[in-house]
């Protein structure tokens, strides 16, 4: 039985032909080449454009301070009764000295057992908690690296951005490392709800941040640090445009407190206050302030002689001081109220507005360390 016959196309045949024409001197070699299909000519570019060259540039000085993080937890095997490490997710963060320590979100190891570093090179190095600040969503990690230790980044300040400045972030979006993003400071002193209350004075931005951005720089056009990229605003979890990011003056305040005492001492007043309280005493006196409900002798705020609330001896609830503002700016919630202590340091001394009796008050009281 002959085996099949199946014709070879046309074009690869007239191609076999013409090698062998070729080959015999009976066709020119140019006429095969002009009939084998041939890319198209490519048309130079020129110079990049100055804006480009300096994004490029700007990311090139920065991706060696930013890190990967992979995070583990530890589960029991419910047959073997053996103890196994899984994995439980990724963020990225930033050389924040020559320790060198690292800065990154408290939300990207919280629950973690385990974390590990990957520097730009590909080394990596189990890393040690140093400290966390739940309420600024700011943790401070350490890992020891023995030699060629990356460059910290250099450090801007926040409280001068203006809406419409350039920013671009840098981080591990969806675990694809070292990726760049450029967008504008769209809104600055946001604030945000997480498990510890609110954050508050975020930046706005619509660079692209996504899932595993988080604890990521956020860089100005001259590439100093004034941000951490901390969450995104997205029913579905993806970058829908609006981002937000923890201010370089927050992280300045806080990391070298988590790093030399492990937590942050947060500046206070030695007053008790409730926000539920506040609500429902705002409402029924027409006050927008936070009452004061309990003073803490030799506090501050005992030194200063706020009055807090009382009960009579008739059992009658008699209300005391309310505060109305810090350094003249307004007060209506105990967050509100947080956010503007946490602009200052124990030690300082801050103007205090309370109402009394119907009078407004000016106090000066001296913060202590929480």
């Amino acid at each position: 039985m002959q085996p099949a016959h199946h014709p070879l196309p046309r074009q690869i045949a007239w191609l076999i032909a013409a090698g062998l024409a070729v080959l015999a001197g009976a066709v020119p070699e140019a006429e095969v080449r002009a009939a084998t299909p041939q890319p198209r000519a490519i048309t130079p570019r020129g110079e990049l454009p100055a804006t480009e060259r300096a994004t490029i540039d700007l990311f090139e000085r920065a991706r060696g301070s930013v890190v990967h993080i992979s995070t583990s937890r530890r589960v029991v095997d419910f047959w073997t009764r053996n103890v196994l490490s899984i994995p439980r997710g990724t963020g990225s963060g930033f050389i924040w000295d020559e320790q060198p320590n690292i800065v990154t979100n408290y939300h990207v190891i919280a629950g973690a057992a385990e974390a590990r570093v990957r520097l730009n090179d590909g080394r990596e190095y189990p890393a040690s908690l140093v400290g966390a600040s739940p309420a600024h969503d700011i943790a401070v990690l350490r890992i020891k690296v023995p030699s060629n230790r990356p460059p910290p980044l250099p450090l801007g300040s926040s409280h001068d951005l203006r809406v419409g400045q350039r920013v671009f972030a840098i981080g591990n979006p969806f675990g694809l490392d070292w990726s760049l993003s450029t967008g504008i400071v769209s809104a600055l002193d946001r604030s945000l709800a997480n498990d510890s209350g609110s954050i508050e004075h975020l930046i706005q931005t619509d660079a692209a941040i996504n899932p595993g951005n988080s604890g990521g720089p956020l860089l100005d056009s001259a590439g100093r640090l004034i941000g951490m990229n901390t969450a995104i605003f997205s029913p579905s979890g993806a970058n829908a445009g609006v981002g937000f990011a923890v201010p370089a003056d927050t992280v300045n305040r806080v990391v070298p407190e988590l790093i030399a005492y492990g937590k942050y001492r947060r500046p206070e007043l030695g007053i008790a206050m409730d926000e539920g309280i506040t609500g429902a005493l705002s409402e029924k006196l027409g006050v927008e302030g936070v009452p004061v409900l309990r003073v803490t002798p030799r506090s501050p705020a005992a030194a200063a002689g706020l009055l807090a609330a009382r009960v009579d001896g008739e059992g009658n609830f008699v209300p005391g001081d309310f505060i109305v503002a810090i350094e003249g700016r307004p007060v209506t919630t105990v967050a509100k109220l947080l956010a503007r202590l946490d602009d200052f340091t124990p030690g300082d001394k801050v103007k205090l507005t309370i109402l009394r009796d119907g009078r407004r008050l000016t106090l000066e009281v001296q913060l202590t360390a929480g």
